[in-house]
């Protein structure tokens, strides 16, 4: 059955801020990187795309004993996701079926690169990740790359020097995801090339002379965040960089950095990367000595007087993730997200600190809303520093907003109430969009504890629910189908009874509050189909594949 969104037309979309497009003239400092781009040269995918219906027989089919509601949003979002593929056609120039963003009319870099972050558990489905090689796609002879590119025709939404124009850069962490769920390295050194250049141009254009970054509300994707102080003009929130270092945009870079880093020792291209690794050290060094407030013990973004704005927001946490934290500073950083007055509210996390004056009790928009990507790097940041108790009480009370919300409207929002059970004002329904985030990776990664690493043929799976779980037809590495099953368990120090089954080799760790045991999986191989391998498991040999 074809998808009905194949060749829907798109609806009308009023903007005020568009103008017919212009010309302007070549004067590119051309990109040797962008010489490699072997995506500026693929021709047109041709595929027609599957309906929701068709691809949830591929879909993994997670099980959580008497928790049914969380398995109903799971499929509401997957539902929501297949309804939201769209074709490439002659008329937008786009190499790939993708993902819309589930916004307006256009595509957008950062949405796309969070979808992706859900969307690759559906892969054998549908390729998600593939709604990137649309922007490697349109990437400029210099190395940049639009944020916002129109579905209609291909273009872009505004020219390269525009403040608003691109960012943030945060496709190499959904390439990065993406290499260790599959271990496909032919697609990281397709993406590497692309990836450097568009590094590089934010190098070369979007820094002040010390080598920090900027942006503004719409290329830093916090749009109204009121970053700047004292300020009256909204619009200076939205379009204008106001002269600060921006702390999250050079935090986007260190770990952008790191990432590309790690992606040039796997393939080999370590010549590749002086300058990141000067940057990445150089960056680490500048936002510690700094954006970093030692009485609030919180990084910040910097005034032209080398003062600090003193404005506590979530984008100062890519800090975990980009792993820049001294030890010793580490533990009154993190505790802001533990405090009522600051990050700890009903709904965790918002995104401006509870006590600052400005904050909206019921988000709007950036001023107090919280947002499902903001949400899950806070998780990842958490999970990467070692806090795996705070990344799971703030994952539960997400999640458990997120699916009350969802029982109340019947559909998934673009961002949350920070004080009730409700969505943000403003906010879209419907919108996965990145919000197959909650329901679907944050289920799978986080309440049910599953990391895989596939190039290493590991998965850690961090037993923390005390109720009979698991998963089928969990996609791993390039071919594999695992199958998990975690019994119900009176204490989370007691050790779990687990069985899974593959038909591929890989080394499973189980860890839980008690402890962790290391087990070497392999495919049984009489039929090369299912593998077994149980701990004190109360399934037998039951198939449940």
């Amino acid at each position: 059955m074809k998808n009905d969104g194949a060749d829907r037309e798109l609806p009308a979309w009023k903007d005020s801020f568009r103008r017919e497009p212009m010309s302007y003239y070549d004067m590119y400092v051309k990109s040797a990187l962008v010489r490699e781009n072997a995506f500026l040269r693929l021709p047109r995918e041709n595929k027609e795309l599957p309906s929701y219906e068709e691809a949830a027989k591929l879909l993994p089919r997670p099980y959580w004993e008497g928790r049914e509601r969380e398995i109903d949003l799971y499929w509401k979002a997957w539902e929501l996701a297949f309804g939201h593929l769209r074709q490439a056609n002659e008329q937008n120039g786009f190499v790939a079926n993708y993902i819309d963003t589930a916004f307006n009319n256009d595509l957008f870099m950062y949405d796309s690169s969070f979808i992706l972050l859900f969307g690759g558990y559906g892969r054998r489905a549908f390729d998600f990740q593939r709604t990137l090689d649309n922007f490697y796609a349109k990437q400029h002879p210099d190395g940049f790359i639009c944020r916002q590119i129109r579905q209609r025709d291909g273009t872009d939404v505004f020219h390269r020097f525009d403040p608003s124009s691109t960012g943030p850069n945060v496709m190499p962490w959904t390439e990065w995801a993406h290499y260790q769920a599959t271990a496909d390295k032919d697609r990281l050194a397709n993406a590497f090339p692309a990836l450097a250049a568009y590094h590089r141009w934010l190098k070369a254009y979007r820094t002040w002379p010390d080598g920090t970054y900027w942006a503004n509300g719409w290329s830093g994707a916090a749009d109204n965040l009121p970053r700047i102080p004292g300020n009256t003009d909204k619009d200076k929130d939205y379009f204008h960089h106001g002269h600060l270092v921006w702390c999250d945009s050079c935090m986007f870079q260190v770990y952008a950095a790191k990432l590309l880093i790690a992606m040039a020792h796997e393939l080999g291209r370590e010549a590749d990367i002086a300058d990141l690794i000067e940057e990445r050290d150089r960056l680490t060094a500048l936002i510690n000595e700094q954006l970093w407030d030692e009485g609030t013990a919180f990084y910040y973004d910097r005034l032209p007087d080398g003062t600090l704005t003193g404005l506590k927001n979530i984008g100062a946490y890519w800090a975990l993730l980009a792993g820049i934290v001294p030890e010793e500073r580490m533990e009154r950083f993190v505790a802001h997200l533990d405090d009522t007055r600051a990050f700890n509210r009903p709904h965790r996390v918002p995104s401006l600190s509870a006590d600052h004056p400005a904050y909206r009790p019921d988000g709007d928009y950036w001023v107090g809303g919280v947002w499902m990507p903001t949400n899950y790097m806070v998780l990842s940041g958490l999970r990467a520093t070692g806090r795996h108790a705070l990344a799971d009480e703030i994952a539960r009370n997400h999640a458990e907003q997120v699916l009350e919300v969802y029982e109340a409207t019947g559909t998934i929002w673009e961002n949350y109430a920070p004080e009730q059970a409700a969505p943000g004002k403003p906010a879209k329904p419907d919108f996965v969009g990145w919000g197959g985030l909650t329901p679907i990776a944050v289920l799978l990664e986080y309440r049910f504890g599953l990391q895989p690493s596939a190039p290493e043929s590991r998965l850690l799976w961090d037993v923390r629910l005390l109720e009979e779980h698991g998963v089928s037809d969990y996609p791993y590495g390039a071919g594999g189908l695992l199958d998990l099953r975690c019994a119900a368990r009176a204490s989370r120090f007691d050790r779990p009874q687990v069985e899974v089954r593959s038909n591929v080799t890989l080394e499973l760790t189980v860890r839980w509050d008690g402890g962790q045991e290391t087990l070497l999986i392999e495919p049984d191989g009489t039929s090369g189909i299912t593998l077994y391998r149980e701990i004190n498991s109360k399934y037998g040999s039951e198939d449940r594949r």
